[in-house]
């Protein structure tokens, strides 16, 4: 059974996922510890739950999920993993961090590539991938299926979804990612969202006010 603990970092308030199983195995998702302070409280953390973390994953390379991947990667020497679409966006980071004036230590680039459909494992775990673009050219969602949860990243949020405005971005990519993806897994899932509260794949399929069942686009008004 897979465990995850929430921390939300940065001036971006963005949330933070450490997952792991019995073998005490973990993965970190989204690292946006932004000083030494936030470095601090996930490294206690992961000591004090006796936790081996054996990954580093991002959901999407936008600069405030990735401003500690370079702490994460330096401190337990662990592999980093994104889409294979996530080097472009992550080339962007560091001019996002001077625009906002955030300290940021460039990440590494990643070790391994991967795509939708394939499976992140880690301890008695494993977590399919969905290929969810929209926000973000490179976005990946993970799917615990036995535990009903997924990490949704910066696609779908507690009454909104993601941002279409920035570089890369498309409306239209979001919607199919929420409607032929998201909306497909069990009405029971919980999402663990980027930003903000947990909410579930029910809750926004009845209520969201951008995308609903059957709707072929927010942007158009419907």
């Amino acid at each position: 059974m897979i465990s995850l603990k929430k921390f939300t970092f940065n001036p971006f308030s963005e949330n933070t996922y450490v997952l792991w199983d019995e073998t005490k195995e973990a993965i970190i998702i989204d690292p946006g510890m932004v000083d030494s302070r936030e470095d601090a409280e996930m490294q206690s953390f992961i000591e004090s739950e006796g936790l081996k973390p054996v990954m580093l994953f991002n959901t999407h390379a936008h600069i405030d999920h990735v401003l500690g991947n370079y702490f994460v990667k330096k401190t337990w020497e662990v592999p980093l993993v994104s889409h294979t679409l996530g080097k472009v966006v992550l080339q962007m980071a560091e001019r996002s961090a001077e625009m906002y004036g955030i300290p940021y230590t460039p990440s590494p680039e990643a070790d391994r590539m991967i795509e939708g459909g394939d499976v992140i494992a880690f301890g008695n775990s494993s977590m399919p991938v969905l290929f969810v673009p929209g926000h973000a050219p490179d976005h990946v969602a993970l799917v615990d299926l036995e535990g009903k949860k997924v990490i949704a990243g910066d696609v779908l949020f507690n009454g909104s979804v993601g941002r279409v405005d920035l570089p890369g971005s498309d409306a239209a990519e979001l919607t199919k990612s929420i409607q032929n993806k998201m909306y497909e897994l069990p009405d029971d899932t919980v999402v663990y969202c980027g930003h903000g509260d947990e909410t579930t794949i029910g809750k926004e399929k009845q209520s969201n006010p951008f995308v609903r069942p059957g709707w072929s686009g927010f942007l158009q008004g419907e």
